[in-house]
């Protein structure tokens, strides 16, 4: 993957909140509850102050549709067909339990595909890059450092049979069992936030299916870099999962349908056929 002077910005800005992000997660924070009852702190404001500004330099123009943003009730006037997508703190969760799975997300989404994104997990150091068509690596950030081993990413080209799946740690429901279970999956890898898309792109995992509601910033990063690695994303009835939807008619928020994420299009294909069986057996 080239790093292009749009990659280099969207790794800074990761690395720049990513950092405010472990000082509050080493010093503690309070929390706060947003209208829908999810989870707020100041951290998830800082980090989303530090990327929006960046943003605005690097992209002028672009409009950004950011969660804290949007909390706030403050959207672009127009999205459009090219805009980012930020989540400043994807696993608010895991990050006030003191658990390390949380990360930043940065994702540009084009005519409703994410084409580059950005995922960085700071406790773990581990940076995620890619961009549509020309690939995606996979960055240790050393502590202190901004610089690290830069390793490609890929997919697993042959799921194994049966195939391993990741699912979240927060969020796991019987639908999501019952599909693992007639996908015959018996290894199964828990993890919080957008890493669940990561460890696909590195060849871990074979599946991710997710039944809940999530958001576009929840998924946009972590679906690009999936992509850039050659992996393959669709709703749980196998259509495009898309971006953008608030401009569709009837959809009137972010919110994602559910989707099924893997590393090859035939899995993504299996799984959508078996969800559908059991839609059909009532």
């Amino acid at each position: 993957m080239r790093m292009t002077d749009e990659m280099r910005a969207l790794r800074a800005l990761c690395l720049e909140a990513g950092a405010v992000l472990l000082d509050y997660f080493h010093g503690g924070v309070a929390v706060e509850s947003k209208a829908d009852d999810s989870p707020v702190t100041e951290a998830d404001r800082r980090a989303e102050a530090i990327i929006l500004a960046g943003l605005a330099k690097a992209f002028p123009g672009v409009p950004v549709v950011a969660e804290e943003e949007v909390a706030a009730g403050r959207l672009p006037e127009e999205v459009g067909e090219r805009f980012f997508l930020v989540d400043p703190l994807d696993g608010t969760r895991e990050f006030i339990s003191g658990r390390g799975d949380f990360t930043v997300n940065i994702a540009l989404v084009e005519k409703g595909v994410p084409v580059m994104g950005a995922v960085y997990a700071p406790h773990r150091g581990s940076l995620y890059l890619g961009r549509l068509g020309e690939g995606a690596v996979e960055e240790t950030v050393a502590a202190g450092s901004g610089d690290g081993e830069v390793v490609p990413l890929r997919v697993r080209a042959a799921p194994r049979v049966p195939p391993v799946a990741v699912a979240s740690r927060s969020h796991r429901d019987a639908e999501t069992d019952a599909l693992l279970t007639a996908m015959g999956v018996n290894d199964t890898v828990s993890v919080g936030s957008s890493l669940k898309f990561c460890l696909v792109a590195r060849g871990e995992a074979d599946l991710y299916p997710r039944f809940g509601r999530t958001m576009e910033w929840d998924t946009a990063a972590g679906h690009a870099v999936l992509l850039a690695a050659g992996g393959s994303v669709s709703r749980l009835d196998g259509k495009p999962f898309l971006y953008g939807k608030r401009n569709q008619p009837h959809d009137a928020d972010f919110a994602n349908p559910g989707f099924l994420a893997a590393g090859t299009s035939d899995l993504v294909r299996a799984a959508a056929a078996k969800v559908a069986e059991a839609s059909a057996a009532g």
